[in-house]
């Protein structure tokens, strides 16, 4: 694994409450808890997984690690800088080591600007490059992922799915950035094209000392990138350990729910698929003790009464269950 223990990225005690209000006179009458209390570390040149069911935060946890959103308590330490208590010129210098790849390739472009207003907008604006050299710069970035000068007058809308994806990467890396957030960066495109683009990250990682945030909901594309994977469910972090080792010996009912369902290549081989009961809980209003209690097949007594913390299974593996799996 291409990763020292470097700590590029520290998050402490996390949190994001969306407040809503109600009535005639919009009075507050209670939040959305869409981050609740996260606590982990990614070190450089890794890519750390961050895996869950659609609306269980971990987009928010990427919009909040680039100061997109305002924590609401918590915080966010970036090479050893407070990201909360930066001012404004500083986060803008700092801003250029912190990117993002969006989910969709289709909206995350501006259909009226060329591929070489887009991928130059990121450099213009910090005034890094200008007239011959900023040109040379972008076409050296389209190349990097595999697309050519002669796209440069093109507008989005003349491309495929995975090449926008390919001109969105190519503007995520116009600042030599230190970490980029990839917010399911493949769910928009086809089966065939997820893999290529998947191997493009992966090589651009290895050429050029990139950390990764990987968000997705599913988990094959997850295990393809990552050297660790963090499941969310419902604002929290329930399980987090080295990649092999979590689809190995899953510890939390939730991760082996997960497990359950990615398909396995080999059509003469049976999985048993585990069903997970009701949906998602409201995050406006979270079960009391553990929050994944009222859908666990384990459920006890404890985990309706008291919230479960992180604890530590082994090396590098931790797990938010009163009664893991495979525990005495």
């Amino acid at each position: 694994m291409n990763r020292t223990k470097e700590a590029l990225l520290e998050v402490k005690g996390l949190k994001k409450h969306f407040p809503y209000k109600k009535g005639m006179f919009s009075k507050e009458t209670g939040s959305v808890r869409a981050v609740d209390g996260l606590d982990f570390t990614v070190y450089r040149g890794e890519t750390l997984g961050i895996v869950g069911e659609s609306g269980c935060g971990k987009s928010t946890t990427g919009q909040l690690i680039l100061q997109l959103l305002e924590p609401t308590e918590g915080e966010i330490w970036f090479e050893g800088k407070n990201l909360s208590s930066l001012n404004k010129t500083d986060l803008r210098e700092l801003r250029q080591h912190l990117q993002m790849i969006f989910q969709d390739p289709y909206s995350s472009l501006n259909p009226r600007m060329r591929v070489e207003d887009i991928v130059s907008e990121p450099l213009r604006i910090h005034g890094l490059y200008q007239g011959k050299e900023l040109r040379e710069r972008v076409v050296a970035l389209l190349r990097l992922v595999g697309l050519d000068e002669h796209h440069l007058s093109r507008h989005p809308h003349e491309f495929s799915g995975g090449q926008r994806q390919r001109i969105g990467i190519a503007r995520a890396l116009a600042l030599n950035p230190s970490l980029i957030v990839c917010d399911e960066p493949v769910s928009a495109l086809d089966v065939s094209i997820q893999s290529q683009v998947l191997n493009l990250l992966k090589k651009l990682q290895k050429e050029l000392g990139l950390t990764y945030i990987f968000i997705a909901h599913g988990l094959p594309a997850v295990k393809h990138i990552s050297d660790r994977i963090a499941v969310m469910y419902l604002g929290k972090i329930v399980e987090l350990a080295e990649r092999d080792e979590l689809f190995a010996n899953p510890s939390h009912p939730y991760t082996e729910a997960l497990l359950s369902a990615v398909p396995i290549p080999d059509p003469t081989q049976r999985k048993e698929r585990i069903i997970l009961q009701g949906d998602l809980p409201n995050p406006a209003n979270p079960p009391s003790g553990c929050h994944f209690h009222t859908r666990c097949p384990y459920v006890q007594d404890l985990c309706r009464q008291k919230a479960p913390e992180l604890t530590t299974r082994s090396a590098g593996h931790v797990v938010a269950c009163h009664f893991p799996l495979g525990h005495e």
